[in-house]
């Protein structure tokens, strides 16, 4: 998909200043367990991701990785680099580039931030995270965590907005408890379901109208 950065990047600053696709399109993937009107406890833990937008051989790509498995409720499972806001991160965007930057080793000064997509609340780890769409004219040299990381997985857009790679799967939410749920098989092997696939749906409808 031959969109230069700079054109790319102006396309998405002007589509955020409409309403964004939001619980429409995030509904889209989300399993049959969730409800779209979700409470939003008070002690929810407050968190954000970024969702990067970068060109490479003629290509646009976003980086997702794979966590470590390491016994806790999201271990082993594909999601966009971002965590926890710590007191002494002044935002959300900072929190989001921050860990990034730890996770893959992405540098905070190539990433151009467009704006917030909508929030999304997950309930079995009690997250509420602030996702941000960032863009970057090159591929980081991406280094990663590995106490974090298992694998950074970079998925090229056009796949991301083919209805084939989207299905029903049965997947552990935690501890054994199996449920069906929509996902992404991106690469022909890494299936992306929940709250991160919930997040790629808002993302995609965005995309769809700037790049088609």
């Amino acid at each position: 998909m031959k969109v230069n950065p700079k054109d790319l990047e102006t396309r998405l600053k002007e589509r955020f200043q409409q309403p964004l696709p939001g619980i429409d399109s995030q509904m889209e993937m989300a399993p049959s367990v969730r409800d779209r009107d979700i409470i939003v406890p008070d002690n929810a833990r407050l968190s954000a991701v970024l969702m990067l937008l970068y060109p490479h051989e003629g290509k646009w790509y976003v980086p997702f990785m794979r966590r470590a498995e390491d016994g806790r409720v999201h271990g082993g499972q594909v999601s966009f680099p971002g965590g926890q806001k710590e007191a002494s991160d002044p935002d959300f965007t900072y929190t989001a580039l921050r860990e990034a930057q730890e996770e893959l080793g992405i540098p905070p000064e190539m990433v151009q931030v467009i704006g917030p997509m909508s929030t999304m609340y997950i309930p079995p780890s009690n997250f509420l995270i602030y996702p941000k769409l960032g863009i970057a004219a090159s591929r980081p040299d991406f280094v990663l965590d590995p106490k974090e990381v298992q694998e950074v997985i970079e998925v090229d857009i056009t796949e991301l907005m083919d209805e084939g790679i989207k299905g029903m799967h049965k997947v552990d939410v935690f501890g054994g408890y199996i449920i069906q749920a929509p996902g992404y098989t991106v690469n022909e092997q890494h299936l992306i379901w929940g709250g991160t696939a919930m997040m790629i749906a808002e993302l995609v409808a965005i995309l769809k109208e700037v790049v088609n």
